[in-house]
């Protein structure tokens, strides 16, 4: 049973109408017609609703609870995925997994957020909020990939880091700063993609990389609009403004200079076809792993540095004569 948001009224009410009448049995020529053009306006409401999606509504996307994981990328796409636990220091924490896998004959060191789909499996996983012992655990996995020279691909879809007692206690802020410090470093190629949901440090542990992609209706910010409108404005209403001034979609987000490219996704999202999503994800990141395959690692590094010294950068008018 598909899950609708409510945005998605329309098409709703179109497709169990068309349900109701296929489901009827009836051969008559005026109920077959009538399917048909159920189907043909069900066709262009899509392409309407999806062609001008808000950026409040596209983090609804990012967040549908049938979006793919990470899980369900490695199994389009790769083969032999060997999972590897714990940190070495606390746990295993269940809302980072991570292992070496093969992608097109080529070794990669796999590593990403896990939300679950159940609600069992979102309890198990913390709704895709790390602890520390997550971000060390993908350190650790990080430094092992450098070791083997693998590059390492990264598949960033949480709210962010887990703001409880114990995740401050075993020091949060400390394990997000060290990856930021060893991945800006780390001398192999690192892909990061944002397959949903990218919210603050949380997803920023998991994406300082040479190349950053980001699917089509996936979000990327600082903060979660619901976070931006009750820190600006103590006004839950105002959820869809904080959407539009965060610039959080992969077209604004892209013009800023934050990614590197957008993946397309089917229409109405990633859910709705997640074979046809994976055969895109699986193209774009063969691509930009091949161009970074020919960089020295001195090269690489000094890209990398680039790139990230480049963001933000603003130019001032001349200087009144």
């Amino acid at each position: 049973m598909k899950d609708y948001l409510e945005f998605e009224k329309p098409l709703r009410e179109l497709e169990e109408r068309i349900d109701k009448l296929a489901g009827s049995g009836s051969t008559k020529p005026a109920v077959e017609e009538e399917i048909r053009k159920l189907k043909a306006r069900l066709a262009q409401t899509e392409v309407e609703l999806y062609s001008h999606l808000t950026p409040w509504q596209r983090t609804q996307l990012a967040r549908h609870p049938q979006r793919p994981g990470v899980l369900d990328y490695l199994n389009a796409f790769c083969r032999d995925f060997v999972e590897l636990h714990g940190d070495r220091l606390f746990g295993d924490d269940q809302a980072v997994i991570g292992g070496f896998a093969r992608f097109n004959n080529q070794t990669i060191m796999a590593i990403g957020h896990m939300k679950g789909k159940t609600l069992k499996e979102r309890m198990q996983r913390n709704f895709g909020m790390p602890n520390p012992e997550g971000y060390r655990k993908a350190l650790r996995l990080m430094r092992l990939a450098e070791k083997f020279n693998r590059p390492v691909v990264t598949f960033i879809d949480t709210p962010g880091a887990y703001p409880g007692v114990g995740a401050e206690e075993r020091g949060q802020a400390e394990a997000i700063a060290r990856n930021l410090l060893v991945m800006s470093r780390l001398a192999v190629p690192i892909v990061s993609i944002v397959t949903g949901e990218g919210g603050s440090g949380g997803a920023l542990a998991l994406g300082v990389a040479d190349r950053v992609l980001m699917l089509e209706h996936a979000v990327y910010s600082v903060i979660s609009p619901e976070g931006c409108a009750a820190i600006l404005w103590n006004d839950p209403a105002k959820v869809q403004d904080a959407a539009n001034a965060l610039k959080m979609t992969a077209n604004d987000l892209r013009g800023l200079g934050v990614i590197d490219d957008v993946i397309p996704e089917p229409t109405g999202g990633a859910h709705r076809d997640v074979r046809m999503t994976a055969e895109r994800v699986a193209k774009s990141l063969a691509g930009h792993l091949s161009q970074l395959g020919e960089l020295s690692s001195q090269d690489l590094l000094a890209h990398r540095d680039q790139k990230y010294r480049a963001m933000g950068a603003v130019s001032e008018p001349p200087a009144a004569s």
